[in-house]
């Protein structure tokens, strides 16, 4: 994503998953700059979404290394790596449809509690200050996600569009430094996709984020990211600005095809 230096977030050092005798991340090597929009792109089970389940925790690279603001976060489990500041949404939408929009955001501040046992079951001051914040905090990321007037609906009862917002709010309540993003505009028309990559600029810049995402609409991704990694039998092929990506003659074999390349110039 470009060479290591003193404004990169994460980076990645011979990161291998292996799942028997399966090799779905072959010793790839990434760094990602702060206050950047990356790109990852390959075509289906090239190892995208195992290299963020790597970085988040949900698996273990069977070798190699990933650090986040030089901390190595192989060894941490979820919800550290969570409280380090980085947070993702799921390639399948993992909301609670029988919980209204309101409490899914409300469940992605379950890593920042500081009320007791006791103080729940007295309800006293401190917990009421604390769930009264929470809630306030919860109704703000919806207004900014352009939720607020569906914040008493249940989950289920949303358009898709509007569940995929609900969960990039919900990442957002973990107040992230890094945003992981997997195929945010899946199940989207055109008119969703083009307000998402909009909303996803405006977010980037309002909370300080660095974002790294997953897309197969390459239009989407070539108007939003500044560089693009790619990714083909979980290895590294190309890695660079969107028309270099465009150009390269591998990746044009192994993903984009003829008519993607030079439909984007």
């Amino acid at each position: 994503m470009m060479a290591g230096n003193a404004s990169t977030i994460l980076s990645g050092r011979s990161v291998t998953k292996k799942f028997g005798g399966l090799i779905a991340v072959n010793d790839v090597e990434f760094d990602v700059r702060k206050d950047s929009i990356i790109g990852l792109i390959g075509p289906n089970g090239a190892g995208k979404t195992t290299l963020f389940n790597c970085i988040t925790g949900n698996h273990k690279p069977t070798s190699g290394s990933i650090l986040y603001n030089n901390i190595d976060v192989v060894p941490l489990k979820v919800h550290n790596i969570t409280k380090l500041g980085i947070s993702r949404t799921f390639q399948n939408i993992r909301l609670f449809g029988s919980m209204t929009v309101t409490e899914n955001v409300l469940l992605g501040m379950h890593t920042d509690v500081r009320h007791s046992i006791a103080d729940i079951l007295l309800r006293t001051r401190r917990f009421k200050k604390e769930e009264r914040e929470k809630l306030e905090k919860a109704w703000e990321l919806l207004d900014i996600c352009g939720l607020s007037h569906v914040r008493e609906e249940s989950a289920s009862d949303l358009s898709y569009g509007e569940q995929r917002r609900l969960e990039i709010a919900r990442a957002l309540a973990t107040d992230p430094k890094l945003l992981l993003l997997d195929e945010p505009t899946a199940g989207m028309n055109p008119q969703e996709t083009s307000s998402l990559a909009k909303f996803i600029s405006e977010i980037k810049s309002k909370f300080a984020l660095t974002i790294v995402l997953i897309e197969h609409d390459m239009k989407f991704v070539m108007g939003l990211c500044e560089r693009i990694m790619v990714l083909n039998n979980g290895s590294k092929i190309a890695d660079g600005a969107p028309r270099e990506i465009q150009g390269n003659e591998e990746v044009i074999m192994a993903y984009l095809g003829r008519g993607c390349a030079h439909a984007e110039n």
